[in-house]
């Protein structure tokens, strides 16, 4: 019985679907269906049973559930003890982040770790919504997690990550505004975002809350990373982070300001237990780069996200 075979397992028995699992561990669907397999072939009895689109657990795996869970938790003090000994010579650090977390801040952090430990490798898979990011952590999928601000996180640590401001991105061919765009004129526009849960489409359900308005979607898209390219398309106008908002502004798109200005902070959340000695050297490389100097006890976070 593989290791990996249990990650396996354990992903599709928390997505509920061998479609989104594959897509979050980044491995093609045969691949995992042939492990998953191998792995009830080991156990003598199938794993999971098919329900519409999605699975769910056999009364196997559904015993199986603590058992793998502790195995992986096993595997991973043995990796700890051997981090200890090799002083991050090597190791792996399993990150959860929402995409905008993880185009900004998280690769900034990420290189200049890599920069003082090249040794270390690191995994980092993406979510369906903010929410699964804390989940992910829970079930020890992860050690780190990045998620919005304002996600419940009962029981985590939780590090608040530097502020980014929200801009108005719009085609190329719109006049550009002689000055930051007010909230309620973005109400007005034709819009490109993701769907209903995401964060991205949080952001901006919160944005135009304030101004008591809904938002009119021209088009709607699971594929992130579309989001610019339909922009430049001149399909319609979008809001995103400061960082995203200068490489669509790079391929031509107008980026403006909003009125009153828009802002929003992701955070940091690991388990309360001690971590492996990379994970924890990366939660303090982050620590001294933001804008507290330590993390909040465990408990929930305050508040909701400001977008």
């Amino acid at each position: 019985m593989e290791r990996k075979h249990l990650e396996y397992f354990l992903s599709i028995a928390s997505h509920g679907s061998f479609t989104s699992a594959s897509n979050s561990l980044r491995i093609a669907q045969p691949s995992l269906s042939y492990a998953i397999r191998v792995l009830e072939r080991e156990v003598g009895a199938p794993l999971f049973r098919r329900v519409g689109r999605g699975v769910v657990l056999t009364p196997v795996g559904e015993a199986l559930l603590d058992p793998a869970r502790q195995v992986l938790h096993d595997f991973m003090r043995v990796q700890t003890a051997a981090q200890r000994v090799s002083g991050l010579v090597s190791g792996r650090i399993d990150i959860a982040a929402v995409t905008t977390l993880a185009v900004d801040p998280l690769a900034s952090f990420v290189g200049a770790f890599r920069n003082l430990h090249p040794g270390v490798e690191f995994r980092i898979v993406d979510a369906e919504n903010a929410a699964s990011i804390v989940d992910l952590v829970r079930r020890g999928q992860c050690e780190v997690g990045l998620t919005e601000h304002g996600i419940p996180a009962a029981g985590m640590r939780v590090l608040d990550l530097p502020q980014q401001e929200v801009l108005a991105v719009l085609p190329p061919s719109t006049a550009e505004p002689e000055g930051p765009l007010p909230l309620q004129r973005i109400a007005e526009l034709d819009l490109v975002t993701t769907p209903n849960g995401t964060t991205t489409r949080s952001a901006l359900d919160s944005a135009l809350a304030v101004t008591g308005t809904s938002p009119r979607i021209a088009v709607e898209t699971t594929h992130r990373a579309a989001i610019v390219p339909l922009v430049i398309a001149g399909a319609g106008a979008t809001l995103l982070p400061y960082r995203l908002a200068m490489e669509a502004a790079g391929l031509g798109a107008v980026v403006v300001g909003l009125a009153p200005p828009l802002a929003r902070r992701g955070v940091l959340v690991w388990p309360p237990e001690p971590l492996s000695p990379a994970a924890q050297a990366f939660i303090d490389l982050v620590s001294q780069r933001s804008p507290d100097d330590g993390a909040q006890g465990p408990g929930p976070l305050d508040g909701a996200h400001p977008g």
